[in-house]
């Protein structure tokens, strides 16, 4: 387990499956209401289903994750072509962002991926708002208002251009679906917890997040210029072709969307990497039907497999800075130099050697074998440096150690209690 947040959502959804209350949260036996229930729930379903403390978190988020590819592909094919549907899935799928988080236990996936089908399907010929409804009311289950919050110009730009607004009876239907689905919980986690819930989950969690500083997670404004770039990597370049994608109501309603959502997010006091998750699958779509549309220019493919030239830099970065922090990691300019020269020489081959699909072909898949080899080399060294599995394989401590937040989260969640403060070192258990 990796951060602070993954051990203890993780744990809750353990105790939800243990003591069968599917409607408050509880961490070490005490109401938690940071988060709405659907991350719960899913992982709960797979401690019920008999999966250990490792897969059971995960495997329901990258399951998601996958079934959510697929339908991005289908609505994709649908509106715009397969050629795009294509470039698209790829982009998205081995997108920094997407890959991160398709392997961590956290909100940000199943809120994104639920969010983001309801936007497909309205961003549309043929608008489909019921399953619009419905599709947001499992979002605002996963993270509460954020993806009420983001839809509001999806909705402004449907209603104002007349073309694709709902019909009376069709926005009856989808609002009644919206909130048969999501009100229930929330109705009745307050009415078993009473004011408790509403003041720390909304006032608290939500709307703190805005101007407190009491959550941790300040960050200057122009945070999410590097951060969605990051996430976004190595395809970023491609958004050289969004202007040539904007043409139609489609598009520009995805367009409004991330604009709206970048100022949104960066306005917030709070902020971290996670919250432009539901930003990637509609930069996606729009860099992929820009990159057909402006004729699928060479330099765009042989941009994104130069930026693959930084990832064994990165593999050596990532679980430092996981472990101690970005301004402990440690690397040298050599190190930079090699790989990304290679990288550089095979774009330019690429790029002018290349003709046709060759190059899309060669991009993709010098993409997939590079971030395959990617996880394989560093999740095993994340593991080793930031999670608190071997330190509790090897010693499995009876106390707190004097450890980082994410270590003694992850601590607890695999002692299954919460630990006292250590007086001396630590015990171990035979």
């Amino acid at each position: 387990m990796v951060s602070a947040d993954e051990p203890r959502y993780a744990e809750i959804g353990r105790e939800m499956a243990a003591s069968g209350d599917w409607v408050t949260p509880h961490l070490w036996g005490k109401p938690w209401f940071e988060k709405p229930a659907l991350l719960y729930w899913m992982t709960a379903t797979a401690f019920r289903a008999g999966l250990g403390p490792d897969i059971a978190p995960r495997l329901p988020v990258a399951s998601l994750s996958v079934a959510f590819l697929v339908f991005f592909w289908v609505r994709l094919r649908s509106e715009w072509g397969e050629e795009t549907a294509w470039y698209g899935a790829a982009m998205l799928a081995m997108s920094a962002g997407w890959l991160a988080y398709s392997h961590t236990a956290v909100t940000d996936l199943p809120m994104s991926a639920f969010f983001s089908a309801a936007v497909m399907f309205v961003v549309s010929t043929n608008p489909r708002w019921i399953a619009c409804g419905i599709c947001l009311a499992i979002a605002a289950l996963g993270k509460g208002l954020v993806p009420l919050v983001l839809f509001v110009p999806v909705l402004t730009m449907n209603v104002a251009s007349g073309k694709t607004r709902p019909p009376f009876l069709r926005g009856v239907a989808a609002t009644a679906a919206f909130l048969a689905i999501a009100l229930p919980w929330y109705l009745l986690c307050t009415l078993r917890n009473g004011a408790e819930f509403p003041r720390v989950f909304f006032i608290e969690q939500t709307f703190g997040r805005f101007h407190s500083d009491a959550l941790q997670h300040a960050q200057p404004w122009w945070f999410y210029a590097p951060v969605g770039l990051l996430l976004l990597y190595p395809w970023f370049p491609l958004l050289g072709c969004l202007r040539a994608a904007v043409r139609d109501h489609r598009t520009r309603t995805l367009a409004a969307l991330l604009i709206f959502g970048f100022v949104f997010f960066s306005a917030m006091k709070n902020k971290l990497p996670g919250y432009l998750l539901p930003l990637l699958p509609a930069a996606c779509a729009l860099m992929a039907i820009g990159y057909v549309k402006a004729g699928r220019p060479g330099w765009a493919p042989a941009a994104a497999i130069s930026l693959l030239g930084l990832l064994p830099v990165a593999a050596k970065v990532v679980p430092e800075a996981l472990a101690s922090g970005i301004r402990r990691a440690h690397f040298s300019g050599s190190a930079i130099a090699f790989p990304l020269l290679a990288a550089i020489g095979i774009a330019l081959m690429t790029r002018f050697l290349a003709r046709g699909m060759y190059r899309q072909v060669i991009a993709v898949s010098l993409a997939a074998a590079t971030l395959l080899w990617f996880q394989f080399a560093v999740l095993p060294a994340i593991d080793r440096a930031a999670s608190a599995r071997p330190l509790w394989r090897e010693h499995h401590p009876d106390c707190a150690p004097r450890v980082s937040r994410s270590l003694l989260y992850g601590l607890e969640y695999y002692a299954g209690k919460s630990l006292a403060p250590c007086e001396q070192g630590f015990v171990d258990r035979p």
